[in-house]
């Protein structure tokens, strides 16, 4: 990597403008709306079954399937991928059909308009979630070839932090075609909601282009051959061997697996939780009300991403990661005891984006900063993005089972206080292993 990359601030902001493109899927298509239009149109059968692809599924469970199915999917390929990426030096090129597959999808749920295009609506939120995850992996991977370590942490939060805003402000102009429908020539809350998807799509589409046009071509660029898979293969191998000979490294991956598992959990079951166990006067509150709080989560967590980086400064990144898993426990005993009212949510919600910010901005650039020298970044952050998306899959699973099992949400969170712990214990093994050369403990 020439040395002229590192620092460039052409180049990191074209970096953290990937950032602003991508996080409107996240908001929007994630959290925001498409999962309040889905279980519109789920139920408008009048049952709480619903055929995809010629199977019955309950209607409330069929999104999560989807969305669990698309994470799975990019788990098992993206170790691949990334090690053909690194052998053949096309990290850009892999990032830029991922993210143009996830803009093409999300414009496509333009046609989801009704129970008998559910099929559309499933696929494309999968293909979203699909060009999502991968393109986020080869992004990742940029970090350490455009920062110095030093500056990893504040420029993750950066990053974050641009996600944050552009992805709001979008939502909130989304918001006013359904809340304020007379200022569009009264269009119907269903064309809103679908406007609003194609808009995902072209904001994405358009914004990534800033950051392909100036993100740097890869080190090393060889032609794709006809044995590729078996040179990514081996490539893939002899990172994981590296891994083997990385403790601290591989300390931090099996951390990060547990306390992330609940992190992601949360974020995305956060607004199920508001709906099914907070006391909302009425409908037109609790629609209102959830909609303040994933606002209010994102505007905070800019402050939050900022806020850890310094954290981090003084105490090191593990501590800081320690101190932030640590509110988030204390937010979870918070929620079982005390969050039954509006305003408990709304509290809890501020808390909430405090950490959230800073603990996945955190995440990113300490184990950015943990790798060794090597040209093989997306390789490396493939094993992360693994950790990422099975600990989603499997602590919404057990989520869903402990309330299944015992019938309330409640009962599920004592699960992630459960994760969290051990992602404290396993950090602090992680401090025992750490090279101070790093300096990622004072």
């Amino acid at each position: 990597m020439e040395q002229n990359i590192i620092g460039n601030k052409k180049i990191i902001r074209a970096w953290t403008f990937y950032d602003w493109a991508n996080s409107a899927y996240s908001l929007v298509i994630s959290s925001a709306l498409f999962p309040i239009y889905f279980s519109v149109i789920a139920a408008g059968n009048g049952t709480h079954e619903t055929k995809f692809l010629g199977r019955t599924y309950n209607s409330e469970s069929l999104q999560s399937y989807a969305i669990s199915a698309a994470f799975l999917i990019i788990a098992f390929i993206s170790p691949m991928l990334s090690s053909i990426a690194d052998y053949s030096g096309k990290k850009k090129r892999f990032m830029y059909f991922f993210s143009t597959l996830g803009a093409i999808a999300c414009s496509c749920l333009w046609f989801f308009d009704g129970i008998d295009t559910l099929d559309i609506g499933i696929l494309c939120s999968m293909f979203a979630a699909i060009g999502y995850a991968g393109s986020i992996v080869f992004y990742n991977a940029y970090l350490p070839e455009i920062a110095s370590k030093e500056n990893q942490d504040h420029i993750s939060a950066r990053g974050f932090s641009m996600g944050y805003i552009g992805s709001s402000l979008l939502l909130i102009f989304n918001l006013t075609m359904i809340m304020f429908p007379e200022w569009y020539g009264n269009i119907s809350s269903g064309f809103a909601m679908r406007f609003s998807f194609l808009t995902v799509g072209i904001w994405w589409f358009v914004f990534a282009q800033y950051s392909f046009n100036h993100l740097p071509k890869d080190p090393v660029s060889r032609p794709i051959q006809k044995d590729i898979l078996r040179k990514g293969y081996r490539e893939l191998r002899s990172v994981w061997k590296q891994l083997q000979d990385l403790p601290y490294l591989k300390a931090f991956l099996i951390a990060f697996f547990f306390y992330n598992m609940a992190v992601q959990t949360i974020m995305y079951l956060a607004t199920l939780f508001g709906v099914q166990e907070v006391a909302w006067p009425d409908e037109k509150s609790k629609q209102s009300g959830l909609i303040v709080c994933i606002l209010l989560i994102q505007f905070v967590a800019i402050g939050g991403a900022f806020l850890f980086s310094w954290l981090s400064s003084k105490l090191g990144n593990i501590k800081a990661i320690i101190v932030s898993i640590t509110m988030w426990m204390l937010i979870c005993i918070g929620v079982y005891f005390l969050v039954y009212l509006p305003l408990d949510f709304y509290i809890t919600a501020a808390f909430v984006g405090l950490v959230m910010g800073g603990i996945q901005s955190l995440s990113r650039s300490t184990y950015s900063k943990m790798l060794p020298p090597t040209q093989d970044h997306a390789s490396y952050f493939s094993f992360y993005d693994v950790c990422d998306k099975t600990g989603t899959v499997l602590g919404t699973f057990v989520f869903g089972y402990v309330n299944e099992v015992t019938g309330s949400m409640r009962d599920s969170i004592i699960a992630l206080v459960v994760f969290f712990f051990i992602g404290i214990v396993l950090l602090r093994r992680v401090n025992k292993l750490n090279w101070y050369s790093l300096n990622l403990n004072k």
